[in-house]
């Protein structure tokens, strides 16, 4: 903390002298943002990143194609003010994106959904607090410098610094972090800056992921899911594991993640019809199965060059492992048919999967603390599914 005051003082210093470099202030002050965001001080972060955009702008006009081809100086400066740009750029997409991920933690309740009593309590909570925190923020963040202090305080009115508390608040924010992306893209592109892409990437769909929370439609909610789809599969299937390992883990475990999100908002849509028709169960199987692909797909990252799975998993991916196997099962138990074999076929996969972490979470107790909640869940599974599977082949000879 005393270290970002000390930061803070000597870019208020910096502007009261006029002694910088206008592209090095803002980015310091970019970077003094994000200590801030760490601190959920969201009114500081906010002011740092207003000054970090009016500050850059004194470093003139970026250089056209055109003139970057015909001096070496240019060509440098070019590239210079396009990557520090950028870099803002995504110090707002992180302002943007833990200020609706903190509202989020906020508002939900105990499985993830928006609790509306809690909604409603804030919404009262906020019009009693905002005019003293804003007044006593105030003091302790402007950087004393009459000259800029109206750019700054234009720049801030962009965006707000306190939580959304509903769709349209969220989506304010959301707009202003999308806007970012496209600007971190056009310095970060894929052919040069591939880790980098894939995180502006990742952070875009992060932005779609925390906006359908505060989406009631369950049909709105579910395109949104399919942006993130269409922004990250194309990446995935182009990006070699061979080289890029850890990012194609994590864009599979993702994907998956949002097909699984997308089915059970399809079973939803689905249980609020007097008959599923065969157009939603067509869809519930094939996201259920688009889900599935994934997660075997990043299990099968994890083995080794025999294909054998591993014995006892790294602590990094014990948890990411554990829950595609969770959800793999519950998947199985998900997809939807008329045919009885194929249904104690799905039922008996659907157990192999649920032992799997019962029996992994005996061998290395030390694994039960990631995946208490999943491996409750599969102990009652392992109980009941073989009941259920009996009286379904009792059904079977019968008929």
């Amino acid at each position: 903390e005393k270290a970002a005051q000390y930061c803070h003082t000597t870019l208020q210093r910096q502007l009261q002298y006029s002694s910088y470099d206008p592209v090095e202030w803002a980015i310091n002050s970019a970077m003094l943002s994000q200590y801030y965001l760490s601190k959920q001080w969201y009114m500081e972060a906010r002011h740092c990143l207003a000054a970090a955009n009016v500050v850059f702008s004194q470093a003139g006009q970026i250089p056209s194609a055109e003139a970057a081809k015909e001096s070496e100086a240019e060509q440098e400066r070019l590239c210079l003010l396009q990557q520090r740009r950028a870099e803002i750029a995504r110090c707002w997409i992180k302002y943007c994106l833990n200020l609706l991920q903190d509202a989020r933690k906020m508002l939900e309740d105990n499985i993830g959904e928006l609790d509306t009593d809690r909604q409603e309590d804030m919404k009262v909570q906020r019009l009693k607090d905002e005019d003293e925190k804003e007044k006593g923020r105030k003091k302790a963040v402007l950087f004393g410098s009459s000259d800029l202090s109206d750019s700054i305080l234009a720049a801030e009115e962009k965006v707000t610094c306190t939580y959304p508390l509903d769709f349209e608040e969220a989506r304010e924010i959301f707009l202003v972090g999308q806007s970012c992306v496209q600007e971190a893209k056009e310095y970060f592109q894929l052919d040069g800056h591939v880790t980098d892409h894939i995180e502006v990437l990742q952070d875009h769909s992060a932005l779609f992921k925390v906006l359908a929370f505060f989406e009631e439609d369950y049909e709105r909610r579910c395109k949104m899911h399919k942006r993130r789809v269409d922004m990250l599969e194309p990446i995935v299937k182009e990006l070699s594991p061979r080289y890029y390992l850890l990012i194609c883990r994590q864009l599979q475990f993702e994907l998956a993640g949002i097909y699984y999100e997308m089915m059970d908002l399809k079973v939803a849509i689905g249980n609020k019809l007097e008959e599923l028709d065969s157009h939603t169960i067509k869809k519930i199987n094939t996201l259920a199965q688009c889900a599935i692909k994934y997660y075997e797909i990043f299990l099968d990252s994890l083995k080794d060059s025999e294909k054998k799975f591993p014995e006892k998993l790294e602590e990094d991916v014990l948890r990411p492992a554990m829950v595609a196997k969770f959800h793999i099962a519950r998947l199985y138990g998900k997809l939807i048919t008329s045919d009885g074999k194929k249904q104690l076929e799905n039922m008996q996969i659907s157990l192999e999967y649920y032992t799997f972490l019962v029996e992994y979470c005996k061998r290395y107790e030390d694994a039960i603390k990631a995946v208490e909640t999943e491996l409750e869940l599969s102990k009652e599974m392992v109980e009941l599914l073989p009941t259920k599977m009996e009286r379904l082949r009792m059904k079977l000879s019968f008929a």
